[in-house]
């Protein structure tokens, strides 16, 4: 009995390692006694998995109070009533909250300040049900019972309070999908970089659209292509007001 108590708890700390090994490069020059020293989403995940354990064992208060001592230590709040599956990984991990009835699959990947919340007073199932090897991008917000299909990725900052398509990426607020992929995602995905833009391919479209107008009014006019009115048209150089 005490052998497999040890063997479960051995096992337990090797997939929290090995996750974070897989999912963050900071761990690169790490030892595992390091990782599960000073990562705070390994901390957070291994005491929320003790405080389920005795929730469904049907101890009293306990449950929440290691709940309550994980959140002042790590800034990470996980209801003890989740549930939540291996290979989890919270990156970072400041400000991220996982409601009581929130339903998390094999292999998910959250970064700091993700949410997965309710959105009233309802009795029952009232929080966010994430499929396996999803990926949620910093200041993501999921609310309600809704369901994140498997291999989705939720740009940082996105709204969700509608269902995600499997293999899609979704932005914005609220949250849409603007690409999908069609093929099974084997791992976490995380180039925020090339996330799509619809606000800008539609302005570009706007824009492309209303300069072919002019045109067509300059030439039934007779007057000249207002597109003439740049000499030069070339990018201009300078320091980006972005920082750049």
């Amino acid at each position: 009995m005490r052998g497999s108590a040890i063997s479960r708890i051995t096992g337990l700390l090797s997939e929290q390692v090995e996750a974070a090994r897989g999912r963050d490069p900071a761990t690169a020059g790490a030892s595992t006694a390091e990782i599960l020293l000073t990562w705070p989403g390994v901390h957070a995940v291994l005491a929320y998995r003790l405080a389920n354990r005795l929730q469904r064992a049907g101890v009293p208060m306990m449950p929440l109070v290691i709940s309550w001592l994980a959140r002042s230590v790590t800034g990470i709040e996980i209801h003890p009533g989740a549930s939540i599956g291996p290979g989890f990984f919270i990156d970072h991990g400041a400000g991220v909250v996982i409601g009581e009835t929130a339903e998390i699959g094999r292999d998910v990947t959250l970064y700091q300040g993700v949410t997965l919340g309710g959105t009233g007073f309802q009795a029952g199932k009232r929080h966010p049900t994430v499929e396996d090897n999803v990926t949620i991008g910093s200041g993501a917000k999921l609310l309600g019972p809704i369901r994140v299909g498997h291999g989705a990725k939720i740009g940082a900052n996105s709204v969700v309070v509608e269902d995600v398509p499997p293999c899609s990426t979704v932005v914005g607020n609220p949250g849409h999908p603007v690409k999908v992929d069609g093929r099974r995602v084997e791992g976490p995905d995380a180039d925020w970089i090339h996330l799509p833009d619809p606000l800008q391919d539609a302005v570009k479209t706007l824009s492309a659209r209303i300069k072919e107008l002019e045109r067509q009014v300059a030439e039934l006019s007779g007057g000249s292509d207002p597109g003439d009115a740049d000499p030069d048209p070339s990018p201009k150089k300078g320091r980006s007001s972005a920082g750049g």
